[in-house]
């Protein structure tokens, strides 16, 4: 029995101390070497037994009984073993392999072998497991520099419910069986037939993902979206002082619960397993990845379990999380691993409610996400439905005024202003945060640092929206220089109509046909896109700085005078009314990709603000006279 551990016991006996301080430090001394032994994989035979170490309630580390039944080799993997076993003691004969035990350490003859990182999912009889060897989490640490990095290209996320799940979906697909087919299987100790099965039946243990501060209507958007991808979400949050002070000092040991935080403060998301190894101030854990990002800046925490959950289909521990204890690093197929210390510096993000009409209504909440270019726009949209949902209604129509601002450092900040109106008006104020998020800290033109992020949200009950009607200008004859007044007409939903006027200074040197477009800022967006005028088309970062800052919004409504001169758009930039010479260098030059061409120039641009949710497009042709 290893020392400071102790063995499983039945719920109705507990351990007595016998040992006084002095005595019991002694023997950590003693027992404790600076190098964990172990043993390579190539020693582990059928029928040996060891010992596991987890915790299976509170911060005592407690030990399990681990029967080798063989080893698998997955033959399109690599280097890629497994080693089968069955688990007995504690609670396991009734909850099988518990969600949360991933990283648990396995020892024989006092040697270290691996992780408990697999299991045979739902419903099975037996608690059968799989273990990571240890050689192969040391060799992914240490030649982690020269490893391909799995991250995904960020997505665009769409505003519905379903967007996040098809995102998930996209990025982390379903949890991958250790084998894809029997056949690809090679064992020793089992049976050709028994280790097929098993390859194929074997998955990742499902990561506790604990969620704090977070209604149920969120928490169950992110069990659906995530829990295919081998992840389970539990309620969890912030350990209090009084559970946690017990273990918050000690140093960590493997098999202690240990958390990978995503975000923290008034909203809190760690996902949970258990420590591997500690070895020179770094630390295995888990055993399989947790998102399989390669490179990561996650916060390592403490995690203190406060039971176990029973269920036929597969248990899973419940845990809250404690302080922080250093960065994980590195977020790789066989574990993730990280270093004790400093955590890593995360994004402070604010959220302000207020009501804009009669309602007594103001609220704000703080709390930091990583800085990730997946993560950092899904939590902040993630927090924005929570508030979203927790204090405002979600059954009939709604209008919210979204202003947002991200500091960035060394470069301007990006502002996100906006209005949003309709049944599910929530959905898409809290999406026209994170898609511009997205695209910004995704970019590929140079890394972005966000110091922050502030949000303001103001909340009305009722739908403003409005349509435009009919546009026209009562100048017979419009004379280039004239100056033209543009009638704009449009109707509320409740039936009151609005006619704005636009003072128009026709250009001294512009005559013949011109086009008065008025326009909301979707049918401008995509008119704008088809022209190659787009944020995704920007070729520098400023450039894309610069189009986030000018982005449209759906409270205006956009006036633009257009003459027939062509133009183009090279390299992210507009350049209108080009001479013939320089569109046909441009033309010959198609293959490079830099360049649109534009047919119209734009030799005038007004706005028209509006307190509503405004849609629709007029074109107005008028033939403008030599002054």
């Amino acid at each position: 029995m290893l020392c400071g551990v102790r063995r499983g016991f039945p719920p109705f006996m507990r351990p007595v101390p016998l040992l006084s301080g002095a005595i019991l430090a002694a023997l950590i001394v003693v027992s404790l070497p600076a190098a964990t032994a172990r043993m390579a994989l190539d020693e582990v035979r059928a029928g040996m037994t060891g010992i596991g170490i987890t915790v299976f309630e509170g911060d005592t580390r407690e030990e399990f009984s681990v029967h080798v039944l063989g080893v698998l080799a997955n033959v399109m993997g690599p280097r890629r073993n497994l080693i089968v076993a069955r688990l007995e003691g504690g609670p396991l004969a009734d909850s099988g392999v518990i969600q949360g035990m991933s990283g648990s350490p396995v020892y024989i003859d006092g040697r270290l072998v691996g992780a408990l990182s697999y299991s045979l999912g739902s419903f099975s009889r037996e608690a059968i497991a799989g273990i990571t060897p240890i050689e192969e989490m040391a060799a992914t640490d240490r030649e982690a520099s020269r490893l391909a990095s799995r991250r995904a290209p960020p997505a665009i996320f769409s505003a519905s419910r379903d967007g996040l799940a098809r995102v998930a979906q996209q990025l982390f697909g379903d949890s991958p069986a250790f084998a894809a087919r029997p056949v690809d299987v090679r064992a020793a100790g089992l049976s050709t037939t028994e280790a097929g099965r098993l390859g194929t039946l074997l998955r990742p243990i499902a990561t506790p993902l604990a969620l704090g501060g977070f209604v149920p209507e969120i928490q169950n958007l992110w069990s659906a979206a995530f829990d295919s991808a081998g992840f389970v979400t539990t309620v969890g949050g912030t350990g209090a002082a009084s559970l946690a002070q017990a273990s918050d000092d000690a140093p960590l040991q493997p098999g202690d619960a240990v958390g990978a935080s995503l975000m923290r403060g008034d909203l809190s998301m760690a996902g949970t397993g258990t420590v591997t190894l500690v070895e020179d101030g770094r630390v295995y854990a888990f055993g399989h990845p947790f998102y399989n990002l390669g490179p990561a800046q996650f916060a390592m925490t403490r995690a203190h379990v406060t039971t176990v959950l029973p269920s036929l289909a597969i248990s899973s521990r419940l845990a809250t999380i404690g302080d922080v204890l250093g960065t994980i690093d590195q977020d790789r197929s066989t574990g993730i691993f990280g270093s004790l210390g400093t955590g890593p510096a995360m994004i402070p993000v604010t959220v302000t409610l207020e009501a804009g009409d009669d309602r007594d209504l103001s609220q704000r909440f703080e709390f930091e996400v990583i800085d990730d270019r997946l993560f950092t726009p899904l939590l902040t949209y993630t927090g924005m439905l929570n508030t979203f949902v927790s204090w405002t209604r979600q059954v009939g129509a709604s209008t919210y005024r979204v202003d947002g601002t991200a500091r960035l450092r060394g470069q301007s900040d990006v502002t996100f202003r906006d209005l949003y109106a309709g049944d599910a008006a929530y959905i898409s104020a809290a999406a026209g945060i994170m898609t511009p998020l997205t695209t910004l800290v995704g970019n590929t033109f140079e890394p972005v640092t966000v110091d922050r992020i502030d949000i303001a949200i103001t909340s009305y009950e009722e739908r403003r929206t409005a349509t435009l009607e009919r546009v026209w200008i009562d100048a017979v004859r419009p004379r280039a220089g004239d100056t033209v007044p543009l009638k704009v007409a449009s109707r509320t939903s409740s039936g009151d109509e609005s006619i704005h006027t636009v003072t128009v200074t026709l250009p001294p040197h512009v005559t013949g046909p011109v086009q008065l477009l008025v326009s909301d800022a979707t049918q401008l967006g995509r008119r704008e896109a088809s022209e190659g005028r787009h944020p995704r088309t920007a070729r520098t970062l400023p450039q894309l700085i610069r189009a986030l800052n000018n982005a449209r919004r759906h409270d205006r409504l956009y006036v633009k005078l257009l003459a027939p001169r062509p133009g183009a758009v090279v390299r992210g930039e507009v350049l209108p009314a080009l001479p013939a010479s320089v569109l046909a260098v441009l033309d010959g030059d198609r293959a490079s990709g830099d360049h649109a061409r534009l047919q119209n120039a734009t030799i005038g641009e007004w706005e028209i603000p509006t307190d509503h949710v405004v849609t629709g497009a007029r074109l107005l042709s008028i033939t403008v006279e030599a002054g």
